[in-house]
């Protein structure tokens, strides 16, 4: 059996976390850009809950309900969802996220997502975050397949170098419209017809 791993930003959902630091500056203009990725960086590694990244960066009041509202601002790709039902009887599917856990645990809710896939490895949950080689691993020993039979897509390229260097076939999903090379498409219905 087969299997495509996904991962969540740039591929599955539109936004690629680039928005993420302009987002909290047009309330904090002063605010360097590391003291933001600093923290978050954190949740990405389960270091800090989502909402003390919020805290930490200055925002005060209904945590929760400004996490929200940004959160909100996420959406699914196009195509995504075409994709998986064509894609869903011929391979397995797992996704691997650099995302805290409780904003990956949101969206995969808000999207009802997580039905469709056989295993979910998310950086905040396992304290391992791309592009260590660790994560690439255990998804591929959890989905019980071999890493040649495995078809990694992300749209970061030290990712997709991490996953080939584990034996996985990298597909750049060229959603930030990088120089890249290697398999390249930039949408899913091109990865539709190179997976089928």
């Amino acid at each position: 059996m087969k299997a495509i791993v996904l991962d969540m930003y740039g591929v599955i959902v539109k936004q690629t976390g680039d928005d993420f630091v302009p987002y909290v500056l047009r309330t904090f203009p002063d605010l360097k850009p590391e003291e933001i990725y600093t923290p978050w960086f954190k949740a990405d590694v389960g270091e800090l809950t989502s909402l003390e990244v919020w805290e930490a960066i200055g925002f005060q009041g209904d945590l929760e309900k400004i996490e929200k509202e940004y959160l909100d601002t996420i959406e699914l790709n196009d195509g995504f969802l075409d994709f998986i039902t064509a894609i869903r009887k011929q391979y397995k599917l797992a996704i691997i996220s650099n995302d805290s856990s409780r904003w990956s645990k949101y969206l995969r809710e808000k999207f009802d997502i997580s039905k469709l896939f056989d295993v979910i490895s998310i950086s905040g949950d396992l304290k391992i975050q791309k592009p260590d080689e660790r994560i690439f691993q255990r998804t591929i020993e959890q989905l019980g397949c071999n890493a040649e039979d495995c078809f990694y897509v992300d749209d970061r390229e030290g990712n997709l170098e991490a996953a080939s260097k584990v034996g996985m076939n990298a597909i750049m999903f060229n959603s930030r419209n990088v120089q890249c090379e290697g398999s390249t498409v930039t949408d899913f219905i091109q990865l539709t017809n190179m997976l089928l």
